[in-house]
C-alpha cells in the first residue's frame, strides 16, 4: 500500500493529451476548438490553459466554454503566431496536450448581490463567455446585468448565434457595437464605451469585467470611474506574454506582478499605474 509520500504528484509541466471534438470558425481569423478531458475538468470563469502542440510548441489560451460542463473544454483562438496556427489546422480526432488550469479568475462569488457590467472588446469576449453563462446559471445573484460586446465590424463578432441568444433573455440588457460598419448593419456604430451610458447599474453595488485590448480596457476603466464605479469594483483580464503558467519563468512579469500566477485578472486599482508605463 502506497504512503502518502508514495502517492504520485502530477506534473504541472507535463502536458495531458485531449482529443478534439469540433472545430469552427467564429470569424476570418478566430476559431473555437472543443476538447474532451479524459476526467472532468473543473475551471473558474477567467481561467487559462497551455495548449500544447507535440513538435511545435505551446500557447496561452483561455478556456472560454461553459464551467457547468467539465467534460467539455472550450478555447477560443485568434490566429496569431506558429502555434495558434498549427492550432487551427487542427480536426475532430486530433490530439492536444493540455497543462491547467492556471490563474485568478473572476470574482463572481464575491460580485453576488449586487449589479455586474461586463465590457468586452473583440476576442476579449472569449474569457469573459465562462463569466456570462455563470451568470446566467445563477441570475438570481444579481441584480442588473449588462453585457456590452464591441468589435471592428460586424464580421469580427464572435459567438454571433450565442449572442443572439443572449439578447433574448428578458433579465438580460446586451448591447453590441462595431468600429465601422457595412450596409447590412442596423446596429450602434463606435467604441464600446459609447454604451455604457445606454445601460444602467447602481454605482456603488456594482462589479464590472473587463476584456479586451490594453487600450480599450484603460478607456472602459476610465469612463466607467467616471460614473462612479471604484476603480476597486473593475476587474481587466491581463493576458500577456505567459509561457510557463505557473510563475517559475518569468516571461510574464507585470511590475511586481507575474501574471500567469497573481493574474490573469487583476482589480484596477492594483494596475492602474503601471497600464501608463511604458514598456512595463
Amino acid at each position: 500500500m502506497e504512503t502518502a509520500a508514495e502517492l504520485p504528484v502530477l506534473d504541472p509541466m507535463a502536458p495531458t493529451p485531449m482529443m478534439v471534438l469540433q472545430r469552427r470558425d467564429e470569424t476570418y481569423d478566430t476559431f473555437t476548438i472543443s476538447l474532451e478531458p479524459i476526467e472532468p475538468f473543473p475551471f473558474a470563469p477567467g481561467q487559462f490553459n497551455m495548449l500544447y502542440l507535440f513538435g511545435i510548441g505551446e500557447s496561452a489560451i483561455s478556456i472560454s466554454g461553459d464551467p457547468a460542463a467539465p467534460r467539455r473544454l472550450v478555447h477560443t483562438i485568434r490566429r496569431v503566431g506558429n502555434v495558434t496556427e498549427a492550432l487551427s489546422r487542427l480536426r475532430p480526432g486530433d490530439l492536444v496536450g493540455v497543462r491547467g488550469p492556471f490563474g485568478q479568475g473572476w470574482p463572481l462569488q464575491g460580485a453576488r448581490g449586487g449589479d455586474l457590467v461586463i465590457v468586452a472588446g473583440g476576442i476579449g469576449l472569449a474569457p469573459l463567455r465562462p463569466a456570462i453563462h455563470w451568470a446566467i446559471s445563477h441570475r438570481d445573484s444579481f441584480g442588473r446585468v449588462a453585457i456590452l460586446i464591441g468589435a471592428r465590424t460586424p464580421a469580427d463578432i464572435v459567438f454571433v448565434d450565442e449572442v443572439q441568444e443572449w439578447r433574448g433573455h428578458f433579465d438580460l440588457d446586451v448591447e453590441v457595437t462595431v468600429d465601422s460598419a457595412d450596409s447590412a448593419w442596423r446596429g450602434p456604430v463606435g467604441v464600446v464605451t459609447q454604451l455604457l451610458p445606454r445601460v444602467e447599474f447602481d454605482r456603488a453595488d456594482v462589479t464590472a469585467l473587463v476584456c479586451g485590448p490594453e487600450i480599450m480596457m484603460r478607456f472602459a476603466a476610465g469612463d466607467l470611474m467616471k460614473r462612479g464605479v471604484p476603480s476597486s469594483s473593475i476587474y481587466l483580464s491581463m493576458e500577456r506574454n505567459m509561457k510557463c503558467g505557473i510563475g517559475l519563468c518569468g516571461h510574464c512579469q507585470f511590475g511586481p506582478y507575474i501574471v500567469c500566477r497573481s493574474g490573469p485578472v487583476f482589480r484596477y486599482d492594483q494596475i492602474e499605474r503601471l497600464l501608463t508605463v511604458r514598456e512595463v
